[in-house]
Order: C-alpha cells, then sequence, then structure tokens
C-alpha cells in the first residue's frame, strides 16, 4: 500500500500551469482536458487546518489528464526532470498499459516532460515512449537522454498559456497522418 506525505506533491507546481493551460483551452473552446484526481484514503488530518497530512492511495493511478482537443480523445501523464537523462521508473507498468489500449481505441496518449534545469518542455508522444520502454524491457537502458529526443517536439511558454502543448500535439497528428 503505498502511502502520501507533503513529497507526494512533487510535480505540484508543472500541474498547476498545465490546468492553467487548460482553463485557458477551455475558455477559447479549443479543447477540454481535466486533471484525474488520484484516489486516497485520509490517515491522519490536522485539525487545525483540516488539511490531510497522511493518507494511502486506494488505486494505482493511470494518467494525470484525461479529455478530448476538437474532438480527438487525449490523455496525458505530466513528468518533471532536473537532469539530462529521464529515468523509466518514472512511468510505471500501468500507465504504459492503460497509454497503450487509449490509443488503440484511438485516443492520443502522451507525455509532458518539464526539465526543469533548462526551464523547457517536451512533448513526448507515447509510441516514442514506448520504444524506450521495450529498449528497457529488452534488457537496454533503464532510461533516455535529451540527446534521443526529437528537437521538433519542444515548446515554450507563450503569451497566457503555460504549457502550450497543442502546437506538439498538432504536429504528433500529423507525423501520424504521414506514417
Amino acid at each position: 500500500m503505498a502511502t502520501w506525505n507533503s513529497r507526494g506533491l512533487r510535480g505540484s507546481t508543472l500541474e498547476e500551469m498545465i490546468n492553467l493551460t487548460n482553463e485557458k483551452y477551455r475558455d477559447e473552446g479549443l479543447a477540454l482536458v481535466q486533471k484525474i484526481p488520484t484516489p486516497i484514503t485520509p490517515i491522519e488530518i490536522d485539525q487545525k487546518s483540516r488539511h490531510i497530512t497522511l493518507a494511502y492511495f486506494d488505486q494505482k493511478s493511470t494518467v494525470d489528464y484525461i479529455g478530448a482537443v476538437q474532438g480527438i480523445p487525449v490523455c496525458f501523464d505530466a513528468k518533471e526532470c532536473h537532469v539530462d537523462t529521464f529515468p523509466l521508473q518514472n512511468v510505471h507498468e500501468h500507465q504504459v498499459q492503460f497509454m497503450q489500449d487509449f490509443e488503440k481505441q484511438g485516443g492520443i496518449a502522451f507525455f509532458i516532460i518539464y526539465f526543469t534545469h533548462l526551464d523547457q518542455y517536451y512533448y513526448l508522444p507515447f509510441r516514442v515512449l514506448f520504444s524506450f520502454w521495450k529498449r528497457m524491457e529488452a534488457g537496454g537502458r533503464k532510461s533516455f537522454r535529451r540527446e534521443e529526443l526529437d528537437e521538433n517536439f519542444y515548446f515554450e511558454r507563450s503569451g497566457m498559456l503555460m504549457v502550450p502543448y497543442l502546437k506538439p500535439l498538432q504536429r504528433d497528428l500529423d507525423e501520424r497522418d504521414e506514417d
């Protein structure tokens, strides 16, 4: 049984920026994407602040976000990385399975990786993550390096959009059409 405490909030800044972006996309009629809460059972609650201080996860979460962009079902997970190498242990097998099943149903699955030390965002198509995953399962590297990534999927903040992922999503769709 996994336990939650304040360390469990790592990545919450990235998620808050994505939430703000999703609100803007919704307001503009471009997308409807929502954060999927991770089900928890509280164990300890601070009576003064009424905040949960200790809890356990009820079940494994699948992805951080799910929704639709112009009629296309999407799901994605947000990850922060503080170095140039992303450990695949940050992705769980049940997430890979969910994303694989999601894509089999005609949806688009991806990761948004924020390289904090460079202040750079990266849109990682699921098919690319899956190739790294298969390499790991075959006994290869248990991580991937930034230099292995397609530079066309880096993106930056744009005006009021903190994490504007629609342009790289469009690039992903275009590449799928070419295949």
